[in-house]
């Protein structure tokens, strides 16, 4: 009866854990183990599965920390990341990963890739310069649309040649021809 117990988490620090076991008693300075690559940070009320190797309670290990209380409802065999604030990250069944984060998902990457389609709900917002090399941009392939109209501010070019308002013709005389665009 030694060797394990149960209890309550009252203080939870980054490596050592306060408990209170069923019998009432509370135990301090406990060791807590997090798995390799893996770091949570319980909040107090958790359940604590100590281990005290040759029965001594002077030195005791957390060997297990869960939490009912946030605990997600998964389908046999899902597996997910979560906190207790409903962010998770969900491996669902038939090949679905679902991210849910109440502010924003940051990647500090160089190189965001994907191999297939990308589909956005909502805004999309580019800080940066565009580029494709697909060769088209419409439906289908079509032309590009915009309802609404397009604000361009500086040089506009189209096929190699300034469009702006910065652009010259040739001929301005008036009842001549226009010219092409210089």
């Amino acid at each position: 009866q030694l060797l394990f117990a149960h209890g309550v988490g009252t203080l939870i620090g980054a490596d050592r854990v306060q408990a209170r076991v069923l019998d009432g008693e509370t135990l301090d300075n406990i060791s807590r183990v997090e798995p390799y690559g893996f770091s949570y940070r319980p909040k107090p009320g958790c359940q604590t599965y100590l281990l005290f190797p040759s029965g001594d309670r002077s030195y005791g290990v957390a060997i297990v920390i869960g939490d009912k209380r946030y605990q997600m409802d998964l389908v046999e065999g899902e597996v997910a990341l979560h906190d207790d604030e409903g962010n998770h990250v969900h491996l669902r069944r038939g090949g679905v990963i679902e991210v849910k984060a109440s502010a924003k998902v940051l990647a500090d990457t160089p190189l965001f890739e994907t191999t297939h389609n990308a589909q956005i709900g909502g805004n999309l917002v580019v800080l940066g310069k565009t580029q494709s090399n697909a060769g088209f941009y419409g439906n289908n392939g079509g032309f590009a649309e915009m309802t609404g109209g397009a604000r361009v501010s500086g040089e506009f070019n189209v096929n190699g040649k300034n469009v702006g308002d910065s652009h010259t013709h040739t001929s301005n005389a008036p009842g001549a021809p226009t010219s092409g665009v210089n």
